[in-house]
């Protein structure tokens, strides 16, 4: 059996009298797709839904009529609800996640959880201290092959591990002014993108200390000294980690790289190797391998519906208990590193 349907959290169904009442805070594209997720998958009600954006309420309320149609937190706060969903621009979410916690409500936030580990330490705290369920969207996480993948390292089947090649590299750039202010961001491609690539790394091989950070960060070719007030879009690092292994990451917007996207995340072991990478240039359409030598073993293929599976195992969790999950924690040292990167 897949690895996908092995997860505890997505194999079964979550069995409670009363579903979950959530809410929506933030409808863009990314949000509406992980409604449509959420509500496939059953396990919560979509109570409410907010946004500045008329258009955008109308596009939630199909995917859930009976919802009722906010335009803030304040009246989100005001609900009876058992969970909420934050994808709102990366500044709100320390805020929005602190308020909803603190209510009592469990938070289910988009990458990244925050703009610096301090937000995110807080959040953590706050989670932590209501007992209330928080998880982030790591959706590469729940790709089939990165699932496969990690499975074989924990396995042995590689060695061991003393190196990883992550890359996120996208000929577009982002399409709201706010990802280019730092302020309002926390930075550039880098906790755009290179958060999911940390991520992967140390959630792969089962989040070892990072004991050194290195890197060089670029706005249109020229190159930024450290910390900067200006967003990159570009940038290398290298994080040594405990016990010898070493992982290597670069990451872009408007990158000319002849496709629409480079993603690939390669693992190098003392009897192995195994990758993930996107065929054709494609967001959402990964391969993944193992390599013996010369010879190549699939591991996973496309077609592979793994967008929606993060906030899928939330809902089911918070169906069957909601309290808090020390998983999240894992965050802090993810947001540590992304830090260390931006040299602050």
């Amino acid at each position: 059996m897949s690895a996908i349907l092995d997860d505890p959290l997505l194999a079964r169904p979550a069995t409670r009298r009363k579903p979950p009442r959530v809410g929506f805070l933030g409808l863009g594209w990314i949000g509406l797709h992980r409604m449509k997720a959420l509500v496939a998958g059953q396990a919560c009600e979509v109570v409410a839904v907010a946004d500045p954006s008329p258009d955008a309420i109308r596009q939630a309320l199909q995917l859930a009529p009976q919802a009722a149609s906010l335009h803030s937190l304040d009246e989100l706060l005001a609900l009876d609800l058992d969970g909420a969903v934050i994808a709102t621009p990366s500044a709100m979410h320390a805020g929005q996640a602190l308020a909803l916690l603190q209510r009592g409500v469990s938070v289910f936030c988009q990458k990244p959880l925050a703009r610096t580990a301090a937000e995110t330490a807080a959040i953590i705290q706050a989670a932590r201290k209501a007992d209330r369920l928080l998880a982030c969207d790591f959706s590469y996480r729940f790709t089939e092959g990165m699932r496969r993948i990690r499975e074989t390292i924990a396995g042995g089947e590689l060695g061991t591990i003393h190196a990883a090649d992550l890359v996120f590299h996208n000929a577009y750039g982002p399409d709201k002014p706010w990802f280019r202010d730092a302020a309002l961001s926390g930075g550039g491609c880098v906790i755009d993108l290179g958060t999911h690539l940390v991520d992967l790394a140390l959630w792969t091989l089962g989040f070892p200390k990072v004991q050194e950070v290195s890197s060089r960060l670029y706005a249109q070719g020229r190159r930024l000294s450290l910390p900067s007030p200006e967003v990159e879009d570009y940038a290398i690092a290298q994080l040594d980690l405990d016990g010898g292994a070493v992982v290597r990451l670069a990451c872009s917007w408007n990158l000319a790289a002849g496709q629409d996207a480079v993603i690939e995340a390669r693992f190098h072991g003392s009897r192995g190797g195994a990758a993930l990478r996107n065929r054709d240039g494609s967001f959402y359409d990964f391969v993944a391998e193992r390599y013996e030598g010369t010879r190549r073993i699939g591991l996973a293929e496309p077609p592979d519906d793994w967008g929606g599976r993060a906030i899928v195992a939330w809902s089911r969790q918070l169906a069957r208990d909601g309290s808090y999950d020390p998983d999240i924690e894992s965050a802090a040292g993810v947001a540590a590193a992304v830090d260390a990167i931006y040299g602050r």
